[in-house]
């Protein structure tokens, strides 16, 4: 079992300065070594899930550590209190959407922690709440079409008045939304429509906010060539 000053270690050795200048133009914050995601993955899949060494990574405050504590916890082992606990600490878009898809999208309980997180004041808070949402759409499978419907009317009503990071999250819901069926597929695309453009401060970065009607649409052509391929080798 790897220890927390051996990754440290590790990671220190990997991190390069021009990822450091990176990823603070993104928002990290320090201490921050700078480590590609070409490096942590295979270095989480190396170490496995341990929930002791994801706390003990956690626990540094380092940006990068933080990034792979939540690819190496154990969402067994997290309780509703870790998760919030964790969440409160972060301050970091990135970092968000690693923590909810490596660690609060996998501990049971999701429909009501997004529930809770979206309607947070703390835009890191809500963003992470619509990002669950986003998840649910994608893999949820009991959850009846009605419910991702009454979101999408929320979604209208609430993304003009919310935080820069949330109408982001909010913009990638009704992405995953739209692709999740056909008749929400349609519904997404009108409730696009009608949002517009969604506006995001990146800062002095190349992202952008992708228009979500133009997505749907892809994702769906993609779909249809996938299924005419296996079609057309029965």
């Amino acid at each position: 079992m790897a220890t927390v000053d051996e990754v440290m270690a590790r990671l220190e050795a990997a991190g390069t300065e021009q990822n450091r200048k990176v990823y603070r133009r993104h928002g990290a914050r320090e201490p921050l070594f700078g480590v590609a995601f070409g490096t942590l993955r295979p270095l989480a899949r190396e170490l496995g899930r341990d929930d002791a060494l994801a706390r003990g990574l956690w626990v540094t405050g380092n940006t990068d550590a933080r990034l792979l504590a939540c690819m190496v916890a154990d969402p067994s082992a997290m309780t509703e209190a870790d998760l919030d606990a964790w969440l409160a600490e972060i301050d970091y878009y990135v970092l968000v959407d690693t923590f909810v898809g490596e660690v609060a999208s996998r501990v049971p309980g999701t429909r009501e922690r997004w529930l809770r997180w979206a309607a947070s004041d703390r835009d890191w808070t809500a963003q992470a709440g619509w990002d669950l949402l986003g998840s649910l759409a994608m893999g949820d499978h009991d959850l009846q079409a009605a419910f991702f419907e009454a979101q999408l009317a929320r979604i209208e009503r609430e993304l003009p008045t919310v935080g820069n990071r949330t109408r982001h999250a909010m913009n990638g819901a009704v992405i995953a939304i739209g692709i999740r069926d056909d008749r929400l597929h349609d519904l997404a695309v009108e409730a696009a429509r009608r949002i517009g453009t969604v506006s995001v401060d990146h800062g002095a970065t190349g992202c952008v906010t992708p228009a979500a009607e133009p997505y749907i649409e892809r994702t769906w052509a993609r779909k249809r060539d996938r299924a005419a391929r296996v079609a057309g080798r029965s």
